[in-house]
């Protein structure tokens, strides 16, 4: 059996994001409930997002996220911490993360704590 990490995490290069495919990743609410998290933490493992969902249905979630640009993620050992792109996009997208942090929180959309 392969190791997970035989294939590397491919992330989009800066001046390769897309303002459609960022926007697209973060309409979905449990997309922006994790994009809230890793704004308050800088680094979150995979296991730790207590989200009622399933594993497989986070891993196409963070996938989403990291294809579009908006996070990216890298092997620690037998763990897989993520973080938000915010320089990245805050370069490419001058005010968007602000404005879409604000508006996820205003509208009150549940960050998953730690599980």
């Amino acid at each position: 059996m392969a190791s997970r990490t035989s294939s590397p995490l491919l992330h989009p290069d800066e001046r390769d994001f897309d303002l459609f495919a960022v926007m697209s990743a973060l309409t979905d609410p449990v997309r922006l409930s994790i994009v809230l998290r890793l704004a308050t933490e800088s680094a979150v493992p995979c296991g730790t997002f207590d989200l009622p969902i399933a594993k497989s249905a986070l891993s196409r979630h963070l996938r989403v996220l990291r294809e579009a640009g908006v996070i990216s993620q890298r092997d620690e050992g037998t763990r897989r911490i993520n973080s938000l792109r915010t320089r990245e996009l805050d370069r490419r997208f001058p005010g968007l993360l602000t404005l879409v942090l604000k508006e996820g929180t205003e509208r009150g959309v549940p960050q998953p704590t730690a599980g």
